[in-house]
């Protein structure tokens, strides 16, 4: 990194990172406790993941802006390790997840990327949106009318305060003053601290007390490949977002390799695996927050919160919280997605909205992702296994020409070898392959099948128009079956 760079992502917006650090802050809080709940462990070892992982990616993350932390799709992996075999076994695996996700970055995976369909990204984005929206719910319906009442004034805040200055985050302006309201008027609402209690100490070092054998790696190596395969597709997923959402460039590998490092100093100092929050991510850069100094400024302050302003952090109420995560929501769902879903392809509309489904009935990212890929993958194999074949008839020569165009591998040649007729009187088949190209072994294999038919009922076969890479497949899996 060059330093003209490291200046402009540490020090070239100071205030907008700063404001917006301290707005994550205050919303990392619940989500970290909630998360907590979720895996079974003690709220204090969402809440350590929560200040470690910001504050270790500010400095090692190729991702600038983007914050990473304790989250529910890491969270839901985790339950029943914890279940089984308690907390120890848990920092273990994050200690693992994070050696994988080093070697994951090491390998450059991240180039995979590029394998992923815009349909599924909108899907996966959509997904979130959704998912961010329905677990908001809880704290807004069935309280009575005020708790609705605190969301709906936070959320009038933030759409509104923009109008009157743009220098302070209007959701910062929002938490702040729905809290003090509460604070003042002793109104009785669901808070913060109903959530669980908070431990006003720092994270000590201290490494699994778990026996280091085969039996150990056995347990939680399964997990940890769960949760970095989770893990690094929502960072990069995310990253990507992000990247859009600036207009900049990310290094996908070296977040990977962040990421690794994030999680294995985290489980060293009693904190649950994590990766990148959409959620936070995209309030970071609506309240300002692009550079590194933002993802600083949120796992210190969250600290801080904790441990010098935890009486008053216990008193925010959950509603003011719901209420900017429902702002997120609103905010990541890609609307215009709904208008171009009857004008984009059928199959890139189903991607989407198989995407979007998978995710939100079983809460879990990877699986809606890779439904979605699945799904791009038959699709597209559908798309270009339409092979075309036309022939003519020179009748003096008693020769036909068959041109086949298109690609041919496993998927296509089935159907193909219907095309030729077999028994046709002639003495010569022209096969031209000008307009083909042969993919693999099982096209190799069916035309040699045809060659092989017409050659039975006495036809002379000549192939020509093959190009050089089917050519060089041709002579290698032949030479192959003949030193067998």
């Amino acid at each position: 990194m060059n330093l003209g760079s490291l200046r402009t992502d540490w020090f070239g917006n100071i205030k907008g990172d700063t404001l917006a650090g301290i707005v994550v802050a205050l919303a990392l809080v619940p989500e970290a406790i909630a998360f907590s709940i979720i895996a079974g462990v003690d709220p204090m070892v969402g809440l350590y993941s929560s200040f470690l992982i910001p504050v270790i990616l500010a400095f090692v993350g190729g991702r600038p802006g983007m914050i990473s932390a304790a989250t529910g799709a890491m969270a839901l992996l985790m339950i029943d390790l914890v279940a089984q075999h308690g907390l120890e076994y848990l920092l273990a695996a994050t200690i693992l997840t994070g050696i994988l996700q080093i070697i994951f970055g090491i390998l450059k995976l991240a180039r995979y990327m590029k394998f992923i369909p815009r349909s599924v990204m909108v899907g996966f984005v959509n997904a979130l949106a959704i998912l961010i929206f329905t677990s908001q719910l809880p704290y807004l319906f069935g309280h009575g009318w005020v708790v609705l009442g605190v969301a709906i004034v936070t959320l009038a805040i933030i759409y509104l305060f923009p109008y009157l200055t743009r220098a302070i985050p209007s959701t910062l302006v929002a938490i702040v003053v729905v809290t003090a309201f509460t604070m003042f008027t002793g109104m009785n609402v669901f808070t913060v601290g109903d959530m669980g209690t908070l431990t006003q100490t720092l994270p000590v070092f201290l490494l699994p007390q778990i026996p280091f054998s085969y039996e150990t790696i056995a347990i939680i190596f399964p997990y940890a490949l769960a949760l970095t395969v989770v893990g690094i597709l929502e960072s990069l997923l995310t990253a990507a977002i992000v990247d859009d959402m600036t207009d900049t460039d990310s290094n996908k590998n070296k977040e990977s390799r962040g990421q690794g490092i994030a999680n294995i100093i985290t489980g060293c100092f009693g904190g649950m695996a994590g990766c990148a929050m959409i959620g936070q991510s995209v309030i970071n850069v609506k309240s300002g927050g692009k550079g590194r100094l933002s993802s600083l400024v949120a796992g210190v302050v969250l600290i801080l919160l904790i441990i010098v302003l935890g009486n008053i952090v216990v008193q925010i109420p959950m509603a003011a919280l719901a209420g900017v995560m429902v702002m997120v929501s609103i905010s990541t769902f890609d609307w215009n997605s709904l208008r171009t879903l009857i004008i984009v392809p059928a199959s890139d509309a189903m991607v989407m909205v198989v995407t979007v489904v998978v995710v939100v009935v079983t809460h879990d990212l990877s699986k809606g992702v890779f439904a979605g890929i699945l799904l791009s993958a038959i699709f597209f194999v559908s798309k270009i296994s339409k092979v075309s074949i036309e022939s003519k008839l020179d009748g003096k020569k008693g020769k036909r020409t068959y041109f086949i165009k298109g690609q041919l591998f496993f998927a296509s040649v089935t159907d193909s070898i219907a095309a030729f007729d077999f028994k046709e009187d002639l003495k010569e088949v022209e096969l031209n392959l000008t307009y083909a190209h042969i993919w693999d072994d099982s096209a190799v294999a069916a035309m040699e099948k045809i060659i092989a038919k017409f050659e039975e009922n006495g036809t002379n076969v000549e192939v020509t128009g093959l190009n050089e890479a089917s050519t060089l497949l041709v002579e290698k899996l032949r030479h192959k079956l003949s030193s067998h």
